[in-house]
């Protein structure tokens, strides 16, 4: 039996089997509870057939059995609205009619539910006065209890039957490329009913005390550090990668893992990472659409529980200048119901067949749509992160490592099946040590795109992103490639090639097409970002213009294949990602003008008063008439800090200027164009001046807890 003690809080508990998803209507939970005819009907149902009212009703009471069993009061229908968080609206299981009390919880409420959708971001798919939606179930991601609501999984559509959501594309892009695999998994497996993508996410964030948290205004209203002077100490010595994990740290990763477990969320790793104040922890692979709904609920535990033990989450991409930020690296695969992983390599000519087969699809995939993949993860917080301090440039480019590059170097040119070999060992010259092997492919920490040996790692999602926009422009287009692979295999056999002949030309077809995403160096080079332009990649991430890419005649033509988006619909992301883009800079820069107002400027205008009444002293006057007034430091210390003061007043006047003039601006490509070249360039010349009063203030003055403080606090060096 798996099984591990955890001490949280003074407490004993334990990481069992049993207690794995004890808070999950899993397949386990539903025997117990429905009949063999509703467990048949749900499965059906899962395959796409429809559900009776009886059998819906059956499986709703069951569900309040078993929710209310463990101390639910409530439901919901926990879904994915487009402002990239989780959105709910709970319900009484328990209703009061003429005295009586009745179950409120039937099968058409289980089925369907009705939250407002006024209020939430449509990009035009709504006017604000139209305020009907629809939430529905869906019965591939099993219902669970968080505290004590029953939270229903589901799928958010207009009254007209829009997508509203993320989860709506989502499931839409795994079929379609379940369809379109199948077509390319038969050529070398029978028996093969479903192909699907996996995906295990790798979620860093900051751990900072709580009270220091509540000090920086900045922190709680925009999740980043919008002013602070670097720490003497950063993370220069990278001493805090995978170092002894602090002790209250420990406790906060204890009881998260002990929650997720329960959630049926498998948490199997947690390290520091290289900034200090940085951690991480990652779960095992799973089925992608249930992956995506564990992370969403995995960083609201994580905030949650942080609370609880004193300490404040950041889950920004960069809440401190200057240091690593946080992403959320997306590995992901393709796999067979039959247990087979499509990128693993084999150990048979047939596997090796097959494995760079799929391969050259998924290569030609992201180079169709390298821009529409860039504009998935273009977020205001990415914009910060991507590019420095280890977060791969936002070019898309894909690392495949030596081995791997040479054998598609040989079978591009030759159409020759090239051999992978196995892990090699590497020898310690210590006997006693264990052999070490050696993967066939190394990893690249700089590069957005990068395979790893059985999946590929799409390193470029932000750490506070939702994972489904990447996911589901990465599953659309492998299944566009994938249709186009199968196509063309056809074409070639309907000539009298052979199926393994037609197979190596149209790989090799592939690979040529792809060539200019495929690179193994270091992608912060100049010299690539050179080449890559060369090459035709996109290199040029300006946010106002990458998401054009959701507009562009390639991706509605992609997208309109497979059913995936309408135009409307993809305009609609557009036009919200623009929007909440504006918006978050607007906030930004409100929030530094508050803290400039009433922080920074008072605390250096009361120092800069104390230096003038120094000045003003007659010991002073005589001395500085002695030497002349320019040799004093405490003259050029005033001086000093008069020029920042200015530089803050007239950098708040220029900033209220140029917001009236973005919101004078009817057009929402025109503010986000005003937000990129203008108030981002505003905000950093504040800050500088901000920065730069920082040093300035003796200890005490400064009103705001310092970056030495905010990182070093919980692990002080």
């Amino acid at each position: 039996m798996l099984t591990r003690t955890l001490p949280t809080n003074g407490t004993s508990t334990r990481l069992t089997a049993q207690n794995f998803g004890e808070y999950v209507f899993h397949r386990e939970q539903m025997r117990q509870y429905l009949s063999e005819s509703a467990l048949e009907a749900l499965e059906r149902w899962e395959l796409g057939q429809s559900i009776s009212p009886e059998l819906a009703d059956e499986i709703a009471n069951a569900l309040r059995k078993w929710a209310t069993e463990r101390g639910a009061t409530h439901y919901t229908h926990w879904f994915h609205p487009l402002t990239g968080l989780i959105a709910e609206k709970h319900e009484n299981f328990w209703e009061a009619f003429q005295g009586k009390v009745l179950s409120g919880f039937n099968g058409s409420e289980l089925l369907q539910q009705e939250p407002d959708a006024s209020s939430f971001p449509s990009g035009g798919l709504r006017s604000t006065f139209e305020a009907r939606g629809y939430t529905a179930w869906d019965p591939t991601s099993p219902p669970f209890i968080y505290g004590r609501t029953l939270c229903i999984p589901s799928v958010y559509i207009s009254y007209n039957g829009q997508a509203l959501d993320y989860k709506t594309p989502l499931l839409r892009s795994i079929e379609a490329l379940n369809q379109a695999s199948l077509k390319v998994a038969s050529l070398f497996y029978r028996g093969v009913s479903r192909v699907f993508p996996t995906l295990g996410i790798e979620q860093e964030f900051f751990l900072i005390e709580q009270a220091l948290y509540e000090q920086r205004l900045d922190l709680m209203l925009t999740g980043r550090t919008l002013v602070g002077a670097p720490s003497p100490r950063g993370q220069q010595l990278e001493d805090h990668y995978f170092g002894a994990i602090p002790e209250r740290v420990l406790a906060f990763f204890e009881e998260l893992e002990l929650e997720a477990w329960k959630l049926g969320i498998p948490l199997k790793t947690r390290h520091n990472e290289v900034a200090p104040a940085q951690y991480e922890c990652a779960p095992v692979f799973e089925e992608l659409n249930i992956a995506i709904d564990h992370n969403q609920l995995l960083m609201d535990l994580i905030q949650r529980t942080a609370q609880r033990h004193g300490l404040q989450a950041l889950l920004h991409e960069k809440p401190f200048a200057g240091i690593n930020g946080s992403g959320k690296h997306n590995n992901w695969s393709l796999a067979t119901d039959t247990g087979t992983n499509l990128l693993s390599p084999g150990k048979t000519p047939k596997e090796n067949l097959r494995f760079f087969a799929i391969l050259s699809i998924v290569l030609r995939a992201v180079h169709r749509h390298a821009q529409l993949l860039q504009a998935a993860i273009a977020t205001p917080g990415n914009e910060h992160r991507l590019g420095g301090n280890e977060a791969p440039p936002a070019i898309l480019s894909v690392f495949l490592g030596s081995q791997v590059s040479q054998a598609l170097e040989t079978l591009e040119k030759a159409a020759e099946l090239p051999k992978l070999s196995d892990k090699t060992p590497i020898s310690l010259l210590v006997p006693r040590l264990p052999a070490v092997l050696r993967d066939n492919t190394d990893r690249n920490r700089t590069a957005p795109f990068a395979f790893t040996g059985s999946k590929f790692e799409f390193r470029a999602v932000g750490a506070s992103a939702h994972c489904a926009p990447a996911m589901i422009v990465l599953n659309t287009a492998v299944a566009e490639a994938m249709e186009d692979f199968a196509a063309q295999i056809a074409e070639y056999r309907s000539t009298q090639l052979s199926k393994e002949a037609a197979l190596l030309k149209t790989i090799q077809n592939f690979l040529q097409e792809s060539r200019p995403i495929r690179f193994d160096g270091n992608n912060y080079d100049p010299a690539w970002h050179e080449e890559a332009a060369k090459r035709g990649l996109p290199t040029r991430f300006h946010i106002p213009t990458t998401l054009r890419a959701y507009l562009a005649p390639q991706t509605q033509r992609c997208f309109h294949r497979f059913g995936i988006l309408s135009e409307a619909e993809l305009r609609a992301r557009y036009e919200v990602r623009l929007e909440r883009y504006v918006k978050a800079i607007g906030i930004e820069l409100h929030t530094l003008l508050e803290l400039v107002r009433t922080s920074i400027l008072p605390a250096a205008l009361r120092y800069q008063s104390e230096l003038a009444s120094l000045l003003a002293t007659p010991a002073l006057q005589g001395y500085a008439a002695a030497i002349a007034p320019d040799k004093l430091p405490q003259e050029q210390l005033f001086l000093t800090l008069q020029k920042h003061i200015e530089g803050l007043w007239y950098g708040i006047r220029q900033a209220e200027a140029a917001w009236k003039e973005l919101q004078d601006t009817p057009d929402l490509e025109l503010q986000a164009q005003l937000a990129h070249e203008r108030l981002r360039d505003l905000l950093s010349t504040l800050r500088q001046h901000a920065d730069a009063v920082e040093t300035l203030l003796p200890a005490g003055y400064y009103p705001l807890p310092r970056y030495a403080d905010l990182l070093f606090r919980l692990d002080p060096a």
